[in-house]
């Protein structure tokens, strides 16, 4: 669906593709030398959004590198062209309306108009009519500007076409579509791309003038402002009922009672030769009960009753051309409630109603009223395939279609939104319908291509998607772990096909890939190879081995493609020995298989060892591990030897070993330099270079490869000489600095990179800042360290070729000239063998390995806690904890040993947020484990009691939860019918009715005991909830979610000991959880990086413009909907904000806040942060009522997400109670502020700069309220924090020091008056008090500082200086001379938001 008002599609004149590399050069100089600015790593960060992150940016410039190049020079002079093109008014007259305006952009389609007046309140009853200019019809799939004659002003008519059968269904579908607009029951069912929002409830309506306070007199009117009791600080109260706040809208006006097809359908021959295309049954509201027929030249009523067929027109026959006008005619409460439905239709904000691009489910429904719905019906039994997709030839051949989008042509940059758009389509499309298929294909409704053998073993073809099941067929896993091997391999190959697809070489493919969990089992769903069914595995292999390394073959053509892949994934090029012991050359692993197929196109999969193997969970004979992991406890026994490292771990490590290389570089030229001004030898040289492996616990462990910002070091460097912004293991096409690419161009990799990787952002204070103090002229060394490995060994001076030379041997580089680190893939695969004469590169390859490993342990994991310590990572929930270890590169399988490692940490107070989320993940991810099995054993009639009866044995107090056996509601008369044809895993049906709350406990504690080597002593529900303060709806949720079921959303007594708390009536659904691949839009990324860097630095007016177009163009791949807009949303309404335009921040946040809704759920974190901002913005636009209700909203999403003892929610509870204050709402102001001040003061220490702006706030309302004691107590609290942290002078300080005086004034003075009273009783002359309310100003003067946004008022002089300022700041970092006081860069907009 088109909204006109929201997403004019971005247009692009046809610009050469220089514009776009100064973009992202642009950007990326700037986020190099800014990405110290507080707040920077939120920010970057939050554009992953993406529960599922994938990797980012095809940032390579794609192949052409030809035409990028010349890009790169001009980039520092050449500010950003901001690509734009001016749309034009068309006139539309539609039969029976006046004519109207609209504007159109000359990129649209006429198919777009057709779509926009499908959608308009007067036009949107005709779908099937044709536009003409000038009695000329214009082409569906015609660009606006490519039309002649087409101008300003032009008339363009509607005429109504003659139906044809597709032309009839599409009408009557579109008009039940039209019906249904305001019902939400496709959101709960999650169907068709619809979901749940709730925002228009809190903000009743629009945002415009409505919330603003009404002056009655002179007295502002009051506002309700108690919050429901639980939402107050301090409630144990965790209803449910709540998240789904019932929307007045949704109670839909009846139009119809039934519209349905006819049972007299299809039209008889005869029939058919007059026109007939099909039959329709109505029921009218006043039970009319009429037979519509459907014929080429419209609607009309014929004489056929239920019984009898009567074809011939009723009298008085209306032939209507639309069904609606035909009702209309016929049924006036039709016309009535179908015009008021439109109206409200209409009203809604388009983005309540666009489709998302991938389906999401609600773990919670109401109970919905199931109505007759024709086109349901039909969609059910029809399979949907030849007519849904609206493509001639009935199915999609999908695999045609994902190769045929990458070979479109991507020059510049129209043709790479082209592209773009059209793989993000297909992806999502094919996304789509792999997930019916594989529902389909669990729940019995598709036919195995192989039905002879066992259930596990079958396969399926449906739609042309290739279905299998995710068990150990014919043995194949036997050596690698069996059910469990073959459950994680698609998962791994996943992730393969995504690295692959994003590194996007030209001539290599992958599988459109999907994997499915869905009742238990797990589908993978892949494109099919043209070809591949007709023939035997083993003929088509032309590259790789099909049995595990025994049998191995290679191809020229597949090694040179591979080749391009193999330095953005860190792959290395390596000989194998084949079954006749003859050397093999591969680039890649073993299992990767290449195959022609018979469209001539090379593909490759199998992809599940793309990355190397991970050490610490593969036993190995004979060898051993470093240090660091066994101290750990590592190597660790695990369920199956696929485990491998993330990608973003590979990026992380290879990182690091930059830096190392360049400080042993530079360290050894030191010495030379001092050896030559000496004369004498030392011996240090040596040293550096020969004890490597500690240096990676020690010197560097408690560097922080994963703060998003810190991507932007030295590690991307492209070929057309801009370095690339993206977070590290975002990554992943560029090339590493001092690789033989950038040989020609030294400097890319200047001085400023290294610095900033020193002091930018690592934060620790071993990581290199002490070297660097110790070391005069370090810096200097650098730089010619620098030149020397980007001139790739070439130097003259044979000396320093032995200084690369033993730099790279001590990092474990593959090359003896340049630093360049890659992985085999093979090493420890079993039944793999290596060649004799590559014996000592394997043992290098072994030892990189093991360092990878330790790496992990040793830096990654405390660098995350580190993070979670001063609060740059934040995770709320089981998701966002996820993508905090991800984006880390740790395996979720490690969460045991961060836990321990929290454990053991001296402030483990701080961390208790993070332990208890951990806690909680681990134990739902151990249900969930227990769960997949479990489920497998219940056959479909039984499966709600099932689900009922484990959540029961996992939450409930209820000592025996009995299983409610259904009873068999149908007796059936020949009870001993032998079963044939079984459903997968209808083995003993009853089982599952067997679990015990005990036995299940149990098997949690032990599920966490040897998967994630973590000791839970707990047996019960209760126990869990007591021990480690967690609550049960949030375990509900979690459980929910991570297993697709869906619940009925109700109160739910846990803690009684008499009955369960669930019965089989409360479990609605359950629903499939889908992994797949997300394409990028990079250039759009590219815009917002550039954008973001340009605000960092203060030019927020050009950074404000970047961020416009990159939501332009994120709007044209991705169409309307997508996280990443999202986030694009979010940060043009911050600026709109900062800037001054309250009402743009509004509107911009407000589509943030419904689009974070739609996309990532209701109760998503990201959606909690989204109300935060809207409820700011509301406030600063005086609607006070609707900024509570949104702060309410949030704070009770925070409980249901992960409860009141979080950071977070200090934040939040500071933001209630300043409106509050502002509202003078003292008592309840405090309860909220003092709840914020205990948290605050609990996650950032009792002397932290927080806590003491906490203290003032308090100070304040206690001052309202006149009791000057208590606000005098408080401020003196926050006073001394300000001297001990910022000394005397600071203006915080001085502030804090006025204050306290205006107190003991204010204080005197009332002492002085009741003294008065009490002296000369009732006939005191009393001077009047001064009470002051808190003025709206002050309260938002200190609700944007608790926000994190500080304003610098701007004029023109102000900004000249600080762009001055900022440059000097620059050129002091590049020096390295400069450490950036902590609490206020020059323009702080700290965006704080969970990890994504």
């Amino acid at each position: 669906m088109v909204s006109k008002t929201d997403d004019i599609p971005a247009s692009v004149p046809n610009c050469n593709p220089v514009d776009v590399v100064d973009e992202a050069g642009d950007g990326a100089n700037h986020s190099i030398e800014s990405s110290k600015t507080a707040g920077y790593d939120a920010d970057t960060a939050m554009v992953n959004g993406n529960g599922n992150h994938e990797h980012s940016d095809e940032a390579e410039a794609k192949q052409d590198g030809t035409d990028e190049t010349d890009g790169g020079e001009e980039s520092s002079d050449q500010e950003v062209i901001v690509i734009q093109d001016t749309g034009f008014t068309v006139k539309i007259q539609a039969p029976g309306t006046e004519p109207f305006d609209l504007q159109v952009s000359p990129q649209e389609m006429v198919q777009e108009i057709h779509q926009v007046l499908m959608d308009r309140e007067d036009t949107c009853h005709r779908t099937c009519f044709s536009l003409q200019l000038d009695g000329n019809v214009l082409d569906n799939f015609a660009e606006l500007k490519s039309i002649e004659g087409l101008q300003e002003g032009s008339l363009l008519k509607v005429v109504e076409e003659p139906y044809t059968v597709r032309e009839a269904r599409i009408h009557v579908r579109h008009i039940r579509d039209l019906l249904k607009s305001l019902d939400p029951s496709d959101a709960y069912n999650g169907v068709d791309c619809n979901s749940l929002s709730f925002l228009s409830i809190f903000t009743e309506g629009d945002l415009g003038d409505s919330g603003k306070r009404k002056k009655k007199g002179t007295e502002l009117e009051q506002i309700d402002c108690t919050p429901p009791e639980h939402i107050l600080p301090g409630s144990k109260d965790r209803p449910l009922v709540p998240l789904q706040p019932q929307n007045k809208d949704w109670k839909p006006m009846q139009c119809l009672k039934v519209l349905t097809m006819s049972g007299w359908n299809p039209p008889p021959g005869n029939r058919k030769m007059h026109g007939d295309l099909m039959y329709l049954y109505i029921v009218t509201v006043e039970e009319r009960h009429v037979s519509v027929t459907a014929s080429t030249r419209g609607f009309y009523l014929n004489q056929s009753t239920t019984y009898t067929f009567n074809p011939k027109p009723a009298n008085p026959s209306f032939l209507s051309h639309s069904l609606v006008e035909l009702l209309s005619q016929i049924s006036p409460a039709f016309k009535k409630n179908f015009t008021a439905l439109q109206k409200k239709r209409v009203q809604r904000h388009p983005f309540e109603r666009i489709a998302t691009p991938f389906q999401v489910y609600s773990w919670t429904a109401p109970q919905v009223d199931h109505a007759m719905d024709c086109v349901r019906a039909e969609d059910a039994y029809t399979s949907r395939l030849g007519y849904e997709e609206h493509i001639p030839g009935q199915t999609r051949d999908w695999n045609e279609e994902l190769q045929t989008t990458r070979e479109l042509p991507r020059k510049n940059l129209p043709e790479r939104l082209l592209r773009e758009r059209a793989i993000f389509k297909v992806h999502s499309d094919f996304a789509a319908a792999a997930t019916r298929g594989a529902m389909a294909v669990i729940d019995g409704n598709v036919m195995a291509i192989n039905p002879g053998e066992e259930t596990r073993m079958q396969m399926f073809i449906w739609n042309n998607i290739f279905f299998s099941l995710g068990f150990d067929v014919r043995d194949h896993y036997r050596e690698l772990g069996g059910d469990a091997a073959a459950h994680a391999a698609p998962t791994n190959d996943l992730n393969g096909v995504r690295a692959y697809g994003a590194v996007d070489i030209e001539g290599l493919y992958t599988l459109g890939t999907v994997v499915v969990d869905y009742r238990g089992y797990r589908v993978t769903a892949q494109s099919i190879i043209p070809g591949i069914l007709e023939r035997e595995q083993e003929q088509s292999v032309i590259y790789g081995s099909i049995d595990f390394g025994k049998t191995v073959v290679s191809h020229v053509k597949y090694l040179e493609l591979l080749d391009k892949t193999s330095r953005p994934l860190k792959v290395q090029r390596h000989n194998v020995l084949n079954e006749k012991d003859e050397k093999v050359e591969l680039c890649s692993s073993v299992e990767c298989k290449g195959i022609i197929g018979n469209d001539g196109r090379h593909y490759i999969l199998d992809l599940l060892r793309t990355f190397p193997p991970d050490l610490n969970f593969l036993l190995v004979d004979g060898e051993e591990l470093t240090p660091e992991s066994k101290l750990q406890g590592f190597p660790r026994q695990h369920r199956h030897r696929l485990a491998c490292l993330r990608q973003e771990l590979i990026e992380a490590f290879v990182e690091h070993r930059y830096l190392l290389f360049m400080k042993m570089a530079a360290l050894q030229l030191m010495q030379q330099k001092a050896n030559k001004d000496a004369k004498t030898e030392l011996p240090a040289i040596t040293e550096v270079s020969e004890n490597p492996p500690q240096s990676d616990s020690t010197a560097d462990s408690a560097q922080t490869p994963g703060s998003p910002p810190e991507a932007a070091t030295a590690e991307q460097v492209k070929d057309n000489g801009a370095a690339d912004p993206a977070e590290p293991g975002q990554e992943e096409n560029s090339s590493k600095p001092g690789q033989e690419e950038n040989s020609s161009k030294p400097t890319t990799n200047g001085p400023v990179d290294c610095t900033v990787a020193q002091n930018g952002e690592c934060k620790s204070p071993l990581a290199g800042k002490e070297l660097e103090e110790s070391i005069p002229g370090l810096a200097q060394a650098k730089e010619l360290a620098e030149t020397l490995v980007a001139e790739d060994g070439s130097c003259i001076d044979p000396k320093s070729r032995e200084v690369v030379l033993n730099a790279c041997k001590a990092v474990g580089s593959i090359s003896n000239t340049s630093f360049d680190i890659r992985f085999n893939p093979d090493i420890f695969s079993p039944g793999v063998r290596f060649p004799d004469d590559s014996a000592e590169e394997v043992q290098k390859q072994k030892q990189l390995l093991k360092d990878g490993a330790a790496f992990l342990v040793s830096c990654q994991i405390p660098s995350l806690v580190k993070d979670c310590l001063d609060h740059s990572a934040l995770p709320m929930d089981g998701a966002t904890l996820t993508e905090a270890l991800h984006q880390r590169g740790i395996n979720v399988r490690y969460l045991g040993s961060v836990l321990e490692f929290v454990e053991k940490t001296p402030a483990k107070a701080q961390l208790e947020h993070f332990y208890r989320i951990g806690i909680s993940e681990l134990i739902t991810r151990c249900a969930k484990h227990i769960f997949k099995t479990y489920l497998q054993g219940v056959e479909l009639s039984a499966l709600s009691a099932a689900v009922s009866h484990f959540l029961n044995c996992l939450l409930s107090s209820f000592p025996d939860a009995v299983a409610h056996l259904p009873a068999d509601e149908l007796v059936s008369r020949r009870k001993s019918r032998k079963r044939r044809n079984r459903v997968p895993g209808s083995g003993d049906n009853t089982a599952w009715a067997s679990l015990t709350p005990n036995e299940l406990w149990k098997n949690i504690a032990s599920e966490a005991q040897s998967y994630y080597h973590f000791t839970i002593q707990c047996e019960s529900a209760d126990q869990v909830v007591e021990k480690y303060c967690l609550h049960k709806m949030t375990l509900l949720r979690e459980i929910s979610i991570k297993t697709g079921i869906q619940i009925l959303i109700k109160e739910y007594n846990f803690d009684s000991r008499h009955k369960p708390t669930f019965t089989e009536e409360d479990i609605l659904n359950i629903f499939p959880v889908v992994k797949h691949v997300n394409p990028k839009a990079s250039d759009a990324f590219h815009f917002f990086q550039s954008g973001q860097a340009k605000v960092q630095q203060g030019f927020l007016k050009e950074g404000c413009e970047l961020i416009n177009e990159a939501l332009n163009l994120f709007n044209n791949v991705y169409g309307a909907m997508h996280v990443e807009i999202c986030a694009c949303l979010r940060l043009l309404a911050r600026l709109n904000y900062i800037m001054g335009d309250h009402p743009e921040a509004l509107s911009n946040q407000q589509k943030a806040v419904l689009m974070s809704e739609r996309v990532l759920g209701i109760e998503h974190p990201n959606t909690i942060q989204e109300y935060m901002h809207l409820a700011l913005y509301c406030f600063a636009n005086g609607q006070l009522s609707t900024a509570l209700r949104l702060l309410y909203r949030a704070r009770y999403l925070m409980l249901v997400v992960s409860g009141e003892d979080h950071p977070e929610m200090a934040l939040l509870d500071s933001n209630i109670g300043l409106v509050l204050h502002g509202v003078m709402e003292y008592d309840l102001s405090l309860r909220f502020l003092e709840n914020a001040l205990t948290t605050n003061t609990k996650y950032h220490g009792p002397r932290s700069l927080k806590v003491a702006l906490s203290h003032h706030l308090v100070a304040r309302v206690y001052e309202s309220k006149a009791e000057f004691r208590s606000a005098l107590q408080h401020e003196k609290e926050g006073y001394t924090i300000y001297k001990n942290q910022m000394g005397e002078a600071h203006e915080k300080t001085r502030e804090s020091s006025e204050y306290l005086k205006h107190l003991t004034q204010q204080a005197v003075a009332l002492q002085r008056t009741m003294n008065e009273i009490y002296k000369n009783g009732s006939n005191a002359s009393i001077m009047p008090l001064k009470f002051t309310a808190p003025s709206m100003t002050s309260v938002l003067e200190q609700l944007n500082i608790i926000n994190g946004i500080i304003f610098i008022p701007l004029s023109q002089k102000d900004l000249e200086n600080l762009k001055a300022e900022v440059q000097r700041r620059q050129q002091l970092q590049e020096l390295g001379k400069v450490e950036e006081p902590a609490e206020d860069g020059p323009l702080e907009l700290e965006d704080k938001i969970p990890i994504d």
